[in-house]
């Protein structure tokens, strides 16, 4: 069997008994052209039982289209009847444009389909064969239409038009391509040139209200963008802000040109480029602390003491964080840990660890860490950490933050140690990579305490 497709039409010939097809094998060896088939259970497609059957299109005139079908039996074709038969291709022809408008210029290619056919089977090349026929000659534009386009002739001249899957997404809005995309400051438009050269109307001779904003095409897709940005240009457009609502208004027209003097030959287009953008809502969350600070009393070793955690909104730890401040998300908060009743000069307060979990137990299965072994968590780049070892008290920050999923409620906890004095040994030492510390060994005892507050939302 051989098969050669030139871009847009197939001719097969040969036999076919060991040959099957996706739907089956033909059943006609001697017929080049036999599609009938029966199935094949190994390499058929899902769905090659199924009838689909396509609404009338009663404005098809058939008798007109066997006409046309049947100039395939006059010449210059009937040089080539002893070597191809035409009659499959007549059949396929009046089968097609009867119940097919003839678009994609469809109606012309049985006839050059055939021409091919009596060149490859018998060398006869059938001359000027389209004067014959209502087909023309093919236009010069057959290399510079997109995939979804074909290469056809409109008013005597050859025009990249669309191709009827293509135009059939449109046809019933009556469009001209895609809807308007409205952004923050910015809208735009993209139409299909081959819409457009199908209703006569020159891309070039459109622009927005503003002549100087005209259309961009893509040579590849051959799509046509109108748009405009308010930070460059806003091209004539008309804003309307209603509370979060803003209504863009332009429009695309045809450039005021005079090919004739007084006359123009083109049609005056007003395509309306007008879309609605719906500002974001941003929710904000508020968190309230329930207590303004939290006060025990502790025993550590020959130490009774009292540790007393307390937040801040100010970095010089001057506005305290009561019942009644409102903090929002991001919002940095300052948490000071504080000693009384110690020796300062014997012994260090060391904050071990701080983490936050969605329940009143520090055990919480949700968690985010913020100190670690001494240390800021490196996954959390808010976190910061002052004179921790250092003296009798220490200061740690973060941004408010909530769960995801959560309740709502965050109860903050920290792990402290008491530290016996000598030199900087009391004080971690934090990697800046991995912000772990060396371990201090001159702990007073091994029961560090546990001190929790929360907020609520």
């Amino acid at each position: 069997m051989t098969i050669l497709f030139d871009g847009s039409t197939a001719h097969v010939a040969g036999h076919f008994e060991a040959v099957e097809g996706l739907c089956g094998s033909p059943s006609d060896s001697s017929r080049t052209t036999s599609l009938a088939a029966e199935k094949s259970a190994s390499s058929s497609l899902p769905g090659c039982e199924i009838q689909h059957a396509d609404t009338v299109d009663d404005s098809i005139n058939c008798s007109l289209a066997a006409d046309h079908c049947r100039l395939l039996r006059r010449a210059p074709f009937s040089a080539c009847h002893r070597h191809a038969d035409p009659e499959p291709l007549i059949a396929a022809c009046t089968q097609t444009l009867c119940n097919y408008r003839p678009v994609d210029g469809v109606d012309c290619q049985f006839m050059e389909a055939y021409a091919q056919s009596c060149r490859l089977k018998a060398g006869i090349t059938l001359e000027d064969w389209r004067s014959t026929t209502p087909c023309s000659e093919v236009p010069v534009c057959q290399q510079l239409c997109s995939e979804h386009e074909f290469c056809g002739e409109k008013s005597g001249r050859g025009l990249c038009l669309c191709r009827g899957v293509f135009a059939s997404k449109y046809t019933p809005t009556n469009s001209l391509g895609e809807p308007a995309v409205c952004r923050e400051g910015s809208a735009s438009v993209t139409l299909a040139g081959c819409l457009l050269a199908d209703r006569g109307i020159d891309y070039s001779a459109l622009h927005l209200n503003d002549p100087d904003c005209r259309g961009r095409m893509d040579h590849e897709t051959h799509m046509v963008t109108f748009g405009f940005d308010s930070s460059s240009n806003i091209c004539g457009t008309e804003v309307v802000k209603n509370n979060s609502t803003i209504l863009y208004k332009n429009a695309i027209v045809t450039r005021n040109m005079s090919e004739y003097g007084v006359i123009t030959r083109h049609d005056q287009i007003q395509i309306d480029l007008s879309c609605l953008y719906r500002e974001p809502e941003i929710q904000s969350f508020t968190f309230r602390i329930r207590d303004s600070s939290v006060v025990q009393q502790l025993a550590s070793g020959e130490w009774n003491y009292t540790l007393q955690m307390s937040a801040f909104e100010d970095q010089k730890l001057q506005r305290v964080v009561g019942p009644e401040t409102a903090l929002l998300l991001d919002q940095r908060v300052w948490v000071q840990l504080r000693t009384e009743r110690l020796d300062g000069d014997r012994v260090s307060l060391v904050t071990d660890s701080c983490w936050a979990t969605s329940r009143s137990a520090p055990n919480g299965s949700l968690r985010h860490d913020l100190i670690i072994s001494g240390c800021p968590n490196a996954d959390d780049e808010t976190v910061r950490l002052s004179g921790n070892g250092q003296g009798t008290s220490n200061v740690f920050s973060f941004n408010m933050f909530q769960f995801k999923g959560g309740s709502g409620e965050i109860f903050l906890h920290c792990k402290l140690e008491l530290c016996v004095r000598t030199g900087n040994a009391c004080q971690p030492t934090c990697n800046p990579r991995s912000r772990r510390r060396r371990r201090a060994s001159k702990y007073v005892d091994k029961n560090p305490a546990i001190i929790s507050m929360s907020w609520t939302k």
